[in-house]
């Protein structure tokens, strides 16, 4: 898949976007590689999770540059168009997607982080929505995402001054969960990852499809959402399992994802 690299290990499927010598920046062939890399990630049965990120010292520096100081107001549109969808596919996978944020995300990177389900940072990552600075505005749902997660003070803060911030100001502004020293970032997301994988995986899928889609409408509906999966888990061998444990108290839980 060219610029996108999937690894799997036991559940847990690792996307590496690795175009190191533009610091993994996003042009319109990484987009499309990372578009056709979800696609085969969400049909494998056998990944539950999913880790994203970058190849070397850069998660995703941001958009491609270079590639658009050519682009016309109908090219801006239609690439802003083209990564909003993928950020999108990636953001409604049915799996949860964990942002492991290895250094630069600004821009595209900090969009693309964004449409992750949970970040974890390197204390060398760096966020930061730019793009102002460029003559530009966020073109990957920046303006729509970031107020979502921190805030519109702070979104606004952040996206009208270009600031770039460190990874512990990510974390105290609630952009990413944790920090960690650099070489244990890989490891705490596997960590985390795998205690996903240990979960009912059915319920997994339809708890993060209430919250994605209860964010993005009112309470009321969203607490229909959750009525709907709650009787769906309920049907669930795995349910009965879960329940079984508890009740017997048993440790061991044989989940089937049925």
């Amino acid at each position: 898949m060219g610029f996108v690299k999937l690894e799997q290990q036991g559940h847990v499927g690792i996307l590496t976007i690795d175009r190191q010598e533009a610091l993994n920046a996003l042009n319109s062939q990484v987009l499309s590689d990372l578009d056709a890399a979800l696609d085969q990630v969400e049909a494998n049965e056998e990944i539950y999770v999913v880790i994203l990120t970058g190849a070397g010292r850069s998660f995703v520096a941001g958009a491609d540059i270079g590639e658009m100081k050519q682009f016309s107001s109908i090219d801006g549109r239609n690439f802003g168009i083209h990564g909003g969808n993928v950020f999108l596919k990636l953001e409604n996978l049915s799996k949860p997607v964990i942002a492991a944020v290895n250094g630069f995300a600004l821009g595209g990177g900090c969009e693309i982080s964004m449409a992750c389900d949970i970040r974890l940072a390197s204390e060398k990552a760096k966020f930061g929505q730019p793009e102002v600075g460029l003559g530009i505005t966020p073109g990957f749902a920046g303006t729509q995402r970031l107020p979502r997660i921190v805030g519109i003070s702070k979104a606004m803060e952040l996206i009208l001054t270009a600031k770039v911030i460190g990874a512990e100001e990510a974390k105290a502004i609630g952009l990413v969960s944790e920090v960690y020293p650099a070489d244990e970032l890989m490891p705490k997301a596997l960590e985390l990852a795998n205690a996903i994988c240990a979960n009912a995986q059915i319920a997994v899928k339809e708890s993060k499809r209430c919250i994605r889609k209860g964010m993005q409408t009112d309470i009321y509906t969203g607490c229909a959402f959750e009525a709907e999966a709650f009787g769906v888990c309920c049907g669930t061998e795995d349910k009965d399992e879960g329940m079984g444990a508890f009740l017997e108290k048993r440790k061991e839980k044989n989940f089937k994802n049925r």
